[in-house]
Formats: structure tokens, C-alpha cells, sequence
């Protein structure tokens, strides 16, 4: 059991089942709030095998050095955070990624996440992982031949990585919502079904350099979808679909900004998301320095 101090209260959490308590009623000082964000969001790596259109990671080569990130990790410890969830580009790339779960699992008290498109997700490195990894995430973005368009890897191939990865730890369905995918809400709630699923995190695509946020028509098909959809599995939305009007639920409506969430890129840059443009290089001083330095470059004082 892990606890974090904030402005809802007490937090309990147990990072091997999942467990939440909030003691809201209990009112803790401005000064003895976690100073840490509550989950923190690491690109290891910017490369990936896969060359998806509407991708927002970095072209660019950079990968963090493996003995900073167990440092960065230690400090977000015992400074309140919760979680920490591995990405990229694609994080199973990154030579020492078994080693930082590993080892990030034996000396913190953080859960440890990752989100993949699965691929790699082969026995040979699931045993690697047994014990070190709390929650896999799968970037699944339609089904069948859809899913073959826009991944270019067969979509058989990513149906058996789903169902050895169940086997290691409960795994989250996500997709990016857009023209080609809205059409596939229904068939992918259903595959998070059939592969045992805690969640579908649904993502209304973000404007990047190369791509655009989706458009109004459909955003009122995703809206309309979730007014009349009953999945099976437990449904979310990003925090920037939310922005656009999604009807969300948030249990901790006090803790915002870098109290909240803050993302390190792979060029050792902390940032207020992995779309954010601004950010603060982790230096010698440390991450906490870092997102302390970011939050009054931001004007971020929640």
C-alpha cells in the first residue's frame, strides 16, 4: 500500500490489484501535499518498428540512459508518485527495458506500466518481465483489416501477443479515435472483451505535425457511440478528449496540471504532456528540481 497526500484528500493506493481509496473528508495542509505528480508518463525510446500516420512521437533518434531513469524513478518515489507507465515510440526497443521494470518494481514502491503495440510482446521477453510490470497497455486501432492498414502487421499475429500478455499482467485495450477508427468502437470493445481487458482507453486524435485533431463529425460519432454503448469493459478517455467535451468521470477533481501528470520525453525534457511543446531538461539537480522549474515556467500552481 502506497499513500499520497493532496488537495482531495488521502489517497491510498495498492499497485498489485489496483486498489483506490480517497478519504476525502480528511483535509491535509497546502505544505504536506505530495509533491510529486501522481502518475508520470516515460518515453524511453523514440524509435519503433511500426510506422503508423497519425503517430505523435518524435522522428528524431533518442533514448534515455537507462541508470538516470532508475535515479528519476527513485526521487518520484519518495516524493508521492504513484505510477509511472513506459512508452515511447516503442519502449520494449529500448535495450534495458526489461532491467528498468525489473529493477524500478525490486526498489520503489511505484506501479509500472507500459504502453506497446504489442508485437514484441513474445515469450522470450514476458518471462523477463514476470514480476516487474503491473499493467500492459495495447495500442489496437480497429480490427481485421483495418487494423492491417493502419499497422501494416497481421492482425492474427497482435490477437495471440494479447492473449500470452494476459497471462503476465491485466492488460488495457487503447485507440486513437479518428475517420478510419470511429467506425471500429464496436468491434474493438469486443476484442477487449474476448481478450480479458481491464479497460478501453479511448484517445480522440491530438493535431501534430502531421496529422489533425479530428474533426466535428467525428467527434459527435464518438459522442453519440458513447452515449448509446453498453461495453462489458470499463471505458476511459484521455484527459485531452475530455478538453473537447467527452463525458468523463474524474474522482480527483482538485489535483490538476503537474500535480497531477507530467511526461519526460526521450531527450530527458519534462513536460505538462507528450503534445506539450515547453519544457524543462532534467539536469544534474534532479527530476523534482526540474518539474518544479517547469511549473513556475508554466504558471502551473495548482
Amino acid at each position: 500500500m502506497k499513500s499520497r497526500r493532496g488537495p482531495d484528500g488521502l489517497h491510498i493506493f495498492d499497485r498489485t490489484n489496483g486498489f483506490n481509496v480517497l478519504f476525502d473528508e480528511v483535509r491535509i495542509p497546502r505544505e504536506r501535499w505530495s509533491e510529486a505528480p501522481r502518475q508520470v508518463s516515460i518515453a524511453l525510446t523514440n524509435l519503433c518498428d511500426l510506422q503508423c500516420s497519425y503517430c505523435y512521437a518524435p522522428k528524431f533518434r533518442a533514448a534515455l540512459d537507462a541508470q538516470f531513469v532508475q535515479r528519476w524513478l527513485m526521487e518520484l518515489d519518495a516524493a508521492g508518485c504513484l505510477g509511472v507507465g513506459f512508452g515511447g515510440g516503442e519502449p520494449t526497443l529500448h535495450p534495458a527495458f526489461a532491467e528498468i521494470c525489473r529493477t524500478a518494481t525490486r526498489d520503489t514502491g511505484l506501479a509500472i506500466t507500459f504502453t506497446t503495440h504489442g508485437h514484441r510482446l513474445v515469450p522470450r521477453l514476458l518471462d523477463k518481465l514476470v514480476g516487474s510490470v503491473h499493467f500492459i497497455r495495447v495500442s489496437v486501432d480497429g480490427v481485421g483489416c483495418t487494423y492491417e492498414r493502419l499497422r501494416g502487421r497481421p492482425f492474427q499475429n497482435l490477437l495471440a501477443r494479447l492473449h500470452e500478455a494476459r497471462q503476465l499482467a491485466p492488460i488495457g485495450i487503447n485507440l486513437v479515435v479518428n475517420a478510419d477508427t470511429v467506425g471500429e468502437l464496436d468491434a474493438v470493445a469486443a476484442l477487449a472483451e474476448e481478450v480479458d481487458a481491464s479497460e478501453l482507453l479511448l484517445l480522440p486524435q491530438q493535431a501534430t505535425r502531421s496529422v489533425s485533431a479530428i474533426d466535428v463529425s467525428v467527434q459527435r460519432k464518438l459522442e453519440s457511440w458513447l452515449d448509446i454503448a453498453k461495453p462489458k469493459v470499463r471505458l476511459a478517455i484521455s484527459e485531452a478528449g475530455a478538453a473537447q467535451g467527452m463525458p468523463t468521470c474524474d474522482p480527483l477533481p482538485k489535483e490538476k496540471g503537474l500535480r497531477s501528470y507530467a511526461h519526460i520525453d526521450a531527450s530527458g525534457y519534462v513536460r505538462s504532456s507528450s503534445y506539450a511543446r515547453e519544457g524543462i531538461a532534467v539536469c544534474d539537480k534532479g527530476v523534482m528540481v526540474a518539474i518544479g522549474r517547469l511549473r513556475a515556467a508554466t504558471g502551473d500552481i495548482n
